[in-house]
C-alpha cells in the first residue's frame, strides 16, 4: 500500500467524549478533518487533557497545516499559536465544529 501525504490548507479539529461503564471517567477521541474535503487527517483516543492535543498535533505536522478551526476549549488557545487558531464557526460551516453531524462538546 503506498501512503501519500499531501498539503492541507486548513483543518477543523474537535474532541468528543464517551464512556464504558463509568460516567465519571470519560474517554475522549481528538479529530482533524481537511476543512474543504472533510477527510479525516487523523485521531488520537485518551483524556481531555493538552498533552493527547500535542500528540494530535504531531501527526498533523506533515499536512504542513496554516489554519485550525476549534470550538474555545482552552487547550487550543493553550497550544496552537494565535496567528494559526480560528475558533468559533468557520465560515460556512453549519454551527458544528465538526463535518461528523454531531455537535461540538467542547
Amino acid at each position: 500500500m503506498k501512503v501519500v501525504i499531501r498539503r492541507v490548507a486548513a483543518a477543523e479539529v474537535d474532541e468528543m467524549w464517551s464512556y464504558v461503564g463509568k460516567k465519571k471517567a470519560p474517554r475522549w477521541l481528538w479529530h482533524a478533518i481537511d476543512h474543504y474535503s472533510g477527510a479525516v487527517l487523523a485521531y488520537v483516543c485518551g483524556r481531555r487533557k493538552d498533552a493527547v492535543l500535542q500528540e494530535l498535533r504531531q501527526l498533523l505536522q506533515p499536512f504542513g497545516i496554516k489554519r485550525f478551526y476549534t470550538d474555545h476549549w482552552g487547550a487550543y488557545g493553550r497550544q496552537l499559536k494565535a496567528a494559526q487558531h480560528f475558533p468559533g464557526k468557520p465560515r460556512g460551516s453549519n454551527g458544528s465544529t465538526s463535518r461528523c453531524g454531531r455537535g461540538s462538546n467542547g
